[in-house]
């Protein structure tokens, strides 16, 4: 079974700033050595380039965002929304296109952050609640999971290996 993986995690310089946050992972090389990796950057496949301004969701979460009750703005007031909603969407369709079921996503992140985001004010504090890629993935059945539990997520793919 594969999974979806953030383009960032694997070294891919596509964050905001230019840069990367490759995982030091035998557990992700393991999967990327046996082809289960399906890799994305939902902002930079919504259009975004490398590098551009940070972006926060105001007032509220992803599913506000999925729900047209929050915006994503950059760091200068530019709304990114679209951006967002258009990665997301990509993301989505991506999984659905492998039978991808679980992801690996970056923590925090405004369009892969798990359980926590930044705030929207730019103040570096965090909030409850998910990224606009993460809140649609979980819409659609797929289970995320951060950096921060790739030994989860490989058990998690491998109990649902072992149910089908």
């Amino acid at each position: 079974m594969k999974l979806l993986v953030s383009a960032c995690l694997l070294g891919q310089k596509v964050r905001y700033d230019g840069s990367d946050k490759g995982q030091n992972s035998a557990l992700l090389n393991e999967l990327i050595t046996e082809d289960r990796v399906v890799t994305i950057c939902p902002e930079v496949a919504g259009g975004l380039g490398v590098p551009r301004l940070p972006a926060e969701i105001q007032n509220g979460a992803g599913n506000g965002v999925l729900n047209e009750q929050a915006r994503v703005l950059d760091s200068s007031g530019k709304d990114v929304t679209t951006e967002f909603v258009s990665g997301a969407q990509q993301a989505l369709a991506l999984a659905q296109a492998h039978n991808i079921r679980a992801a690996i996503l970056k923590a925090r992140s405004p369009s892969c952050g798990k359980a926590q985001i930044y705030d929207g004010t730019f103040g570096k504090r965090l909030i409850d609640g998910s990224g606009v890629t993460a809140a649609l993935l979980e819409r659609h059945g797929i289970k995320v999971f951060n950096e921060d539990e790739i030994a989860a997520a490989l058990d998690y793919a491998a109990q649902l290996k072992n149910e089908d």
